[in-house]
């Protein structure tokens, strides 16, 4: 599933903007309702940088989630994402020693 979810190129794009958030989003607003990106990034704001439709990137995210890359964390009807540093460095292990 993780091979899947990183064939796409947006979706490889939104890990690494979500690897450094400080340097790809306005922390303003999350700032603003004492958020900061350590809870993750907001739909919306992927879904602006991304410029594609919500659904598309709302799909890519859940496919991201469901091969473990990414967790979700729902905050009143907004959810934020961010990414699962433990499956990361387990994939990134695996293909070190196996590949």
């Amino acid at each position: 599933m993780i091979y899947k979810a990183l064939s796409n190129e947006t979706r490889r794009q939104i890990m690494v903007w979500l690897k450094d958030p400080e340097q790809y989003f306005d922390k303003t607003p999350y700032m603003e309702h004492g958020i900061d990106f350590r809870v993750g990034v907001c739909v919306s704001d992927i879904q602006a940088k991304a410029e594609l439709a919500q659904s598309v990137v709302s799909n890519y995210l859940l496919t991201m989630q469901k091969a473990g890359l990414l967790e979700a964390e729902r905050y009143g009807k907004w959810t934020f994402y961010r990414r699962n540093e433990k499956t990361i460095q387990q994939f990134a292990e695996y293909t070190r020693t196996e590949l």
